[in-house]
């Protein structure tokens, strides 16, 4: 079956880009445009696609709200939502990613990412372009969220997972790094979205930095070089 993707931007050129991009692969079909907000919310109700590529500033609605209602808590929605923007600032990307976006992608980007953030969003995984991932992540952490650090429901070894989906890691990556297979990587990664209660591999990076499992795994790389 093809990947059904909704492409939400209020630039006809850039919509008809996504769409070349997109449907030069055999698997990924696009089944409709929005040109707003509201109507991105609609026709994803409407048709339920598998992704939803969506723009930050869009009239009417925006793409974080767009987000909320579609990739939030209590939307109840199977569809994926992927933020493709020019903007990278983080009053866009950090509540996008706490509202549930499978992925924040920057327009720059290219090509490749483009597909790879649509099938890794189905796939239950994510992509955030490369050059945001760490200076975004950094901005969640507090001491007074790290301060609830006694609290944590994980076992040691998924602290050691969760710190290198913080860092960005592929469960390739982690597999690696561990000595562990991709399988059981997978499987802790599950787990661990489960006791967070989050939806998605991005939510397992945020709460990763809000409890300060990357810093304190980088500390700890560090003594181990010396």
């Amino acid at each position: 079956m093809a990947i059904r993707v909704l492409i939400a931007d209020d630039q006809e050129m850039v919509r008809r880009g996504m769409r070349r991009i997109l449907e030069s692969q055999a698997d990924v079909e696009v089944v409709g445009e929005a040109v707003d907000g509201v109507g991105a919310v609609e026709m994803a109700r409407g048709l339920e696609p598998d992704v939803v590529l969506v723009d930050v500033r869009m009239p009417r609605m925006d793409g974080l709200e767009v987000t909320r209602v579609l990739a939030g808590d209590s939307a109840g929605w199977r569809t994926k939502v992927v933020v493709v923007t020019t903007f990278d600032l983080d009053e866009y990307v950090y509540p996008a990613l706490r509202y549930g976006a499978s992925g924040f992608l920057l327009k720059r980007s290219g090509p490749a990412l483009l597909v790879e953030a649509v099938r890794a969003a189905v796939s239950g995984d994510s992509l955030i372009s490369p050059e945001i991932t760490v200076r975004l992540l950094r901005h969640v952490q507090g001491a007074d969220v790290r301060g609830k650090r006694g609290s944590s429901p994980l076992t040691e070894r998924e602290v050691e997972v969760a710190a290198l989906v913080g860092e960005g890691k592929t469960n390739a990556d982690i597999a690696g790094e561990l000595f562990i297979s991709a399988g059981t990587v997978k499987t802790h990664v599950a787990s661990i979205q489960r006791k967070f209660g989050v939806r998605n591999r991005v939510g397992v990076a945020v709460r990763a930095w809000e409890l300060g499992y990357v810093d304190e795994r980088g500390r700890e790389r560090g003594r181990g070089a010396r």
